[in-house]
């Protein structure tokens, strides 16, 4: 895994929207984000989804995305994939029975769950209920909370810790100002409190669609950690002049002893988005900005 120092990768993508339409654009966006994965990084330790795999949650969307995900293992695809879930992933039913359904096509234990890869800890975080006046947003439990703070308290104050979360924190990443009508964390507060804690905390969040060009891609409260990135989408993009943009975006990370770095990566295009370049050390910025 080691080139020039670098000692793991992985990618981050989010907001796939896969529907029961195996020609539909967000479905081939996904494939097509696969198989670029595929051959630029055979060696990934992962792909981190966070969260919105399907469009409304229903079994018939896991199929197709299990489907577009073995057929892309046959044509190369070798690196695992790890998931958050998002709202969409919860709108097909009640929240029980849709994360029994989330749970059996990913293969992941619950609504959150820690994975140590490559000798760095990643956790994902999940919404556990839906409120009915506010389905958009993440409802995190007081024990969610808890068990976050005790993984992110035992972890390595020298080694980056990776969140992942399907809505971002409020006024932060591209899209979560409330002026651009913010659907986020009903625990927006606590959860802040806890990760603001850890300047080793990277946490990426989708949700909101915002296109990689635009600004606050990534936030760093007052130039230090934790460092949030909201990781634009796979399905389609969003403009921060509030408009649908067709399009598919997302992170390649590269881990080194003293820094991680993050390309923005335009799937649709098959080029680098320079404008989501970033350099991160220890809990601080050193290249890149907030924009």
């Amino acid at each position: 895994m080691q080139q020039n120092g670098r000692l793991a990768c992985f990618q981050v993508i989010t907001d796939t929207h896969v529907t029961t339409d195996a020609q539909h654009v967000h479905n081939r966006n996904f494939e097509r984000a696969l198989l670029d994965i595929a051959a630029l990084e055979p060696g990934s330790i992962g792909i981190m989804h966070v969260g919105d795999i399907t469009d409304h949650g229903w079994e018939a969307e896991y199929v197709e995305m299990a489907r577009i995900w073995a057929q892309c293992r046959e044509q190369g695809l070798s690196v695992p994939i790890r998931f958050a879930h998002g709202n969409h992933d919860l709108f097909g039913g009640k929240a029980e029975a849709q994360l029994e359904r989330f749970r059996r096509y990913t293969g992941m234990p619950g609504p959150y769950h820690a994975h140590e890869v490559g000798g760095y800890r990643f956790l994902f975080l999940g919404s556990e209920q839906v409120e009915p006046e506010r389905k958009d947003f993440a409802y995190l439990s007081g024990e969610q909370l808890a068990w976050l703070d005790v993984q992110l308290r035992g972890a390595n104050e020298e080694k980056p810790v990776f969140v992942f979360l399907h809505q971002p924190l409020k006024n932060t990443v591209s899209g979560s100002l409330e002026a651009q009508g913010w659907h986020g964390v009903i625990q927006d507060e606590e959860l802040h409190a806890i990760v603001s804690r850890y300047p080793q905390v990277m946490l990426f969040s989708g949700h909101t669609h915002w296109e990689l060009e635009a600004p606050h891609a990534l936030h760093i409260g007052g130039g230090h950690g934790p460092a949030m990135l909201n990781a634009a989408s796979v399905g389609y993009l969003w403009t921060d002049e509030d408009e649908h943009k067709a399009g598919s975006q997302g992170y390649f990370v590269d881990v080194y002893a003293d820094r991680v770095v993050v390309r923005g990566r335009d799937f649709a295009g098959g080029r680098w988005v320079d404008e989501a370049a970033f350099e991160l050390g220890r809990g601080a910025l050193r290249t890149g900005g907030t924009r």
